[in-house]
């Protein structure tokens, strides 16, 4: 356990590391607990500190593969660390730590905090009282304390942020355990979520991702079907808010009035992620999703006749128990009428305390594996069909931070298209920030990227922009070690294409 006394109090700025696993919520979640902690006086570690903090803690998911082998991999190669370091702390919270509870500390007993997914607030409080009475201390709440957009936060991002609008979720998927650990949907109150987005956008925010478990069910603990729609449309109304997205949508509960207000409101981007998860009625049906293959395929068709540019992508289980060939070419059928620009699709494997983990008809790794190739291989192929069809478009990039890892040495920059696609565009002789928006032409593409060879058309300066430099220049100007400052409010960067949406459900 921890150890220590009252002279080694954060007020010597301690140092912290927080480590993510799994989605958007994760990922949101973090950086309240980054804004907590800097709050409480502690300090940033620098990257690749590697667990050389005074306090680690991993923000953890339950829904990925061997996600608890993982966690207690990391903790195993901590404890020698913490034995050399008399005060370390470690914390673990998240998902796995909300359905694990007791059991972290049986399995790591140098481990000093665990907490759930519902109150992670209470980091700070519980970190010095495991300090000051030398025991570990395991707290998860049952239900939320307070929204993640509520607490403080340290943003990664000065131009891009998220706005949670909801937690958990009300479906019973049977290969999900998020409703159990994340709980029952709760919706924040719209004034609350305009009243972020408007101190994000006064803060140079152009960009807002709306969060939830299943987003457009939205308004349903107040019975309001169109509550989201009106959501859309009123983030319409903010000025300086240039782009709005959302993730993850339930088909279910995908209305024509969503369709509407995304056609309709000139901020809210042209793209939508909607998970299918199989193109099967049948194994939909033993998923316990509400839709079925033609009702999913008729939203994807409203949506391009309201929205002919837009770029859809989606999630595809592959393998799910019971699974034939027959059920498997259903998916395959799917994705050839769907054309998505990209999916996400994910070898099923058990999630213990899921009804699908004690399901007849588990199928061999074998298996799962040459029907995942095969959905690989032709959604590749559409990926870059789609893809080419941008080639001599004119888009306007918002530049990104870190999108592009070969920029240096291409003397390029990279940002996203209206639809999220990636740009890899030629360096303008102007000086671009990350938050700007550049106008070039599409000169070729490739299955996960676009390319613009050519002179940006256009290059303009943005709010977003200003904020990146102020940012960047007041960090450059502090005295190492020093990030106290009072916390803002806000959200990461939006995930790029190629990683997992939030928990892998809508």
């Amino acid at each position: 356990m921890s150890s220590g006394n009252r002279s080694e109090a954060v007020d010597v700025q301690k140092s912290y590391e927080v480590r993510t696993y799994g989605c958007q919520m994760n990922v949101h979640d973090s950086e309240r607990l980054s804004g907590l902690l800097e709050g409480a006086g502690y300090v940033r570690a620098p990257e690749g500190s590697d667990g050389d903090a005074d306090v680690v803690v991993f923000n953890t998911c339950a829904v990925r593969e061997n996600a608890d082998n993982k966690l207690y991999g990391n903790l195993g190669r901590l404890a020698p660390m913490k034995t050399k370091r008399p005060g370390m702390q470690i914390a673990v919270g998240g998902c796995l730590a909300q359905k694990d509870r007791d059991t972290i500390v049986k399995r790591a007993p140098w481990v000093d905090v665990v907490f759930g997914t519902h109150n992670i607030g209470k980091l700070p409080v519980l970190l010095e009282r495991a300090r000051v009475q030398e025991e570990a201390q395991i707290e998860i709440a049952e239900s939320l304390e307070a929204f993640p957009s509520t607490l403080p936060t340290r943003r990664e991002s000065a131009y891009a942020a998220w706005v949670s609008i909801s937690v958990g979720c009300n479906n019973t998927c049977t290969f999900c355990i998020v409703p159990a650990l994340r709980g029952k949907e709760k919706d924040r109150r719209t004034g609350d979520i305009l009243a972020e987005i408007e101190a994000l956008v006064a803060e140079g925010v152009s960009e807002i991702t709306l969060l939830g478990q299943n987003v457009n069910a939205y308004g349903s603990d107040i019975g309001d079907r169109e509550a989201f729609s009106k959501l859309l449309r009123a983030c319409g109304t903010i000025e300086g808010l240039e782009r709005v997205r959302f993730t993850s949508p339930h088909p279910r509960d995908f209305t024509d009035d969503v369709i509407a207000a995304m056609a309709e409101t000139p901020n809210v981007m042209p793209q939508l992620h909607m998970p299918m998860q199989s193109g099967s009625d049948r194994i939909l049906k033993a998923m316990r999703r509400s839709y079925r293959q033609e009702r999913f395929l008729g939203i994807i068709e409203k949506v391009r006749a309201a929205m002919p540019d837009a770029a859809i992508s989606t999630d595809i289980i592959v393998g799910f128990p019971g699974e034939t060939e027959e059920d498997f070419e259903q998916t395959m059928h799917a994705v050839r009428e769907a054309r998505f620009a990209n999916a996400f699709t994910f070898q099923y494997s058990k999630r213990p305390g899921t009804p699908a983990a004690d399901m007849d008809g588990q199928i061999p790794k074998e298996v799962v594996q040459e029907r995942y190739m095969r959905l690989s291989a032709l959604q590749e192929q559409i990926s870059w069909d789609e893809n080419k069809k941008q080639v001599g478009r004119t888009l306007d990039v918002m530049v990104a931070e870190g999108e592009g890892r070969k920029d240096g040495a291409t003397h390029r920059l990279s940002g996203r298209a209206p639809d999220n696609r990636l740009v890899h565009f030629t360096k303008p002789a102007q000086d671009v920030r990350p938050g700007d928006v550049v106008t070039v032409e599409i000169t070729y593409a490739a299955p996960h990227h676009l390319l613009a060879e050519g002179t940006p058309l256009a290059v303009r300066p943005t709010r977003a922009g200003d904020a990146w430099e102020k940012r960047t220049t007041e960090a450059a100007a502090k005295p190492a070690g020093v990030m106290l400052g009072l916390p803002g409010i806000g959200a990461p960067d939006p995930l790029p294409a190629t990683t997992a949406p939030a928990c892998g459900i809508g």
